[in-house]
């Protein structure tokens, strides 16, 4: 999980007392010196879910056996709702996840309480984690729900709407049916498909991006329709993003629907690496020069893909941005790229010949080689 080792560090001895002093001021009897405790010598060796399971467990060994009463006392102890937009998830109320952690773990038997109750988590931190079993075990209510949130003036709710029922969340479970099916997801997503807030929008162009792996005609499809139906900048900026994976791919009808044209007549030339042997941690300056061999103006979109040597010495191509330009009758424009080439945790580096493919509009118009060392 990307940053999880600073955001599990959160999830300690302190924050337990700070939930637990929360707990304390509506359920007086609740043991805020043990449960502190208690987390604190149990969490050290763990990772930030396990951390986070382990203040849940606290949670309902302190608290009323009956779990609606339990989820009372919690939902009574939240705090006002102050978040702003998209506030929510790692900065204010992070120990929250402890409290959407319990609905997750014991309330699934109770939907007619847990699922209200994670519409005001998520108004403080987020409930996309939690309702995923909920789907599974309690479908129709639980999308009746969503169904709802896509609707409510709170975009920290809206874009649960989206973000709880998206089919490949990262860190959560993976929801099978929506993969295969996508449909109920799209009929929540068309109230959002013009919101007004960058954090919903955000969350339905990486929810259909997510969706072209398995069903990229009907993602566009959707993209079409919402062009056409909805011309506001918000649709348009929902659709560029959600359009990515296939652009990166060299999608013809995709670029096509982004405005790019004449990729055919664009020619690239004089591409160029430096240096050509590199050091593990340096950078690539990467060089070519765009001609438009056409008596019109056209709209290119411009990538570059690194061919990676891999442990067995064959190649892995990663597509990286570059830009997106217009270029006028004949015109000849010169651009520039630097590329850092340095470890990171998502990608292991192998000695040898890298290539680079620079492509226009999807079509790849020229590669070059360049040496990696120092690995």
């Amino acid at each position: 999980m990307a940053g999880e080792y600073s955001l599990k560090n959160h999830f300690d001895g302190a924050s337990a007392r700070a939930l637990g002093e929360s707990i304390r001021k509506v359920h007086p009897g609740f043991d805020v010196d043990g449960y502190a405790v208690e987390v604190a010598g149990l969490v050290r060796p763990l990772e930030l879910k396990e951390r986070v399971l382990v203040m849940a467990k606290g949670l309902r060994d302190r608290l009323p056996e009956d779990y609606p009463s339990a989820l009372g006392v919690l939902v009574s102890s939240l705090e006002a709702e102050a978040l702003g937009e998209g506030e929510g998830m790692f900065n204010e109320g992070f120990y929250l996840m402890a409290v959407a952690r319990f609905v997750e773990e014991y309330g699934l038997e109770h939907p007619d309480v847990s699922l209200p109750a994670l519409i005001e988590i998520t108004k403080r931190h987020t409930g996309e984690f939690a309702v995923r079993p909920f789907v599974l075990r309690h479908y129709e209510a639980t999308m009746e729900l969503m169904r709802g949130c896509a609707l409510d003036p709170d975009p920290n709710v809206r874009r649960f709407a989206s973000e709880g029922i998206r089919p490949r969340l990262p860190w959560a479970r993976r929801l099978t049916r929506f993969v295969e099916d996508p449909g109920p997801v799209l009929e929540v997503l068309e109230a959002l498909r013009s919101d007004p807030s960058k954090f919903v929008r955000t969350s339905v162009a990486n929810n259909l991006n997510d969706m072209s792996r398995e069903h990229p005609e009907l993602v566009l499809d959707v993209a079409e329709r919402w062009t056409r139906e909805s011309p506001t900048p918000e649709t348009a900026w929902i659709v560029r993003h959600a359009l990515r994976t296939l652009v990166k791919k060299g999608d013809q009808r995709a670029l096509a629907l982004l405005g790019a044209t004449g990729g055919e007549l664009v020619e690239v030339e004089g591409l160029s690496l430096s240096p050509e042997v590199l050091e593990l941690g340096g950078a690539l300056l990467v060089r070519v020069d765009l001609v438009n061999r056409d008596d019109r103006p056209h709209t290119v979109i411009v990538d570059y893909v690194v061919h990676h040597v891999r442990a067995n010495g064959g190649r892995s191509p990663k597509v990286f941005k570059w830009t997106t330009l217009e270029l006028g009758a004949g015109e000849r424009r010169r651009l520039e790229k630097k590329h850092p080439v340095r470890p990171i945790t998502t990608r292991t580096y192998y000695p040898g010949k890298h290539l680079v493919e620079v492509q226009v509009n999807g079509l790849v118009k020229a590669e070059v080689g360049f040496e990696l060392r120092g690995v």
